[in-house]
């Protein structure tokens, strides 16, 4: 974690670039490649590591084209970790299962591939999450509070006295290796923030939404910094679909510089312990 308080400090950035690579959406010339998938990724952190604390590839992305798919995300992640490792890599996975089911997940992720972290989604609950705390180093990012339309289906009802949530993320703290998980915080539901660091102060947050899906990346700043920054802000669609010309890789690499500079000026107020 200090790895990326650093690479926070040094770029004056939170941004996380989601690797949400379509096949269908990605620039035709590049459908000439022998691996699209990896071509595309490949110009895509070229362009914008800079200004980028950590990637997020989301699996199904890959998962869909089978073993080709898997491929890609395999050279993806050992491209990140040979010529970029100080960056923090999250396998956007949403995993969580019996305890020996996580366990395989784990190891598929942090082992086999040696992602920094993994989303995780905590229905299933403790033994569900344990075996990703497990991994020394690793992190597992839990789905807390979501952005999509279905969010409150489930996660802000109440119970007894509080939000389910809120109830998610308090009976967290109670789990071993705790001090390993990170959270999923969705930027649309950036008034939320506030509650949310009352039970969470120290741990860092991973915030998607901002931009395409109309989150505030000032209101996201203003609720969920904290003294060791404690913010991850990713930005998918907004940064590697900017262009679907020749010149994506470049305007890419424009639109990640306008939110680390927008980032930059949020981040100016912030005391680090």
């Amino acid at each position: 974690m200090e790895q990326l308080i650093q690479q926070i400090k040094k770029k004056q950035s939170l941004l996380c670039v989601g690797l949400d690579t379509d096949r269908n959406k990605i620039p035709p010339h590049l459908l000439k490649e022998e691996d699209p998938l990896f071509a595309f990724n490949k110009a895509i952190i070229e362009a914008t590591h800079s200004f980028t604390v950590a990637y997020k590839p989301n699996t199904a992305f890959y998962e869909a084209h089978g073993e080709a798919g898997w491929r890609a995300l395999k050279k993806t992640i050992d491209y990140l970790n040979t010529h970029h490792p100080d960056i923090f890599t999250i396998a956007d996975a949403k995993r969580g299962d019996i305890g020996n089911t996580s366990t395989m997940y784990a190891k598929a992720f942090f082992e086999e591939m040696a992602f920094d972290s993994v989303t995780v989604a905590p229905y299933m609950g403790r033994d569900s999450v344990e075996p990703f705390l497990a991994f020394e180093h690793k992190y597992a990012i839990l789905l807390a509070l979501t952005s999509n339309e279905g969010a409150s289906d489930f996660q802000t009802q109440k119970l007894t006295e509080e939000e389910l949530y809120k109830k998610v993320l308090r009976t967290s703290l109670t789990w071993r290796n705790s001090d390993r998980l990170m959270y999923v915080v969705g930027a649309t539901k950036a008034e939320f923030l506030k509650e949310i660091r009352k039970i969470v102060p120290h741990q860092f947050l991973l915030v998607p939404g901002v931009g395409a899906q109309g989150g505030s990346l000032e209101d996201v700043c203003q609720y969920g910094l904290n003294d060791r920054y404690g913010l991850l802000i990713n930005s998918s669609r907004g940064i590697i679909y900017a262009s679907q010309g020749e010149d994506f890789a470049e305007v890419a690499r424009e639109k990640a510089q306008e939110l680390q500079r927008e980032m930059e000026k949020l981040l100016s107020t912030v005391k680090v312990k």
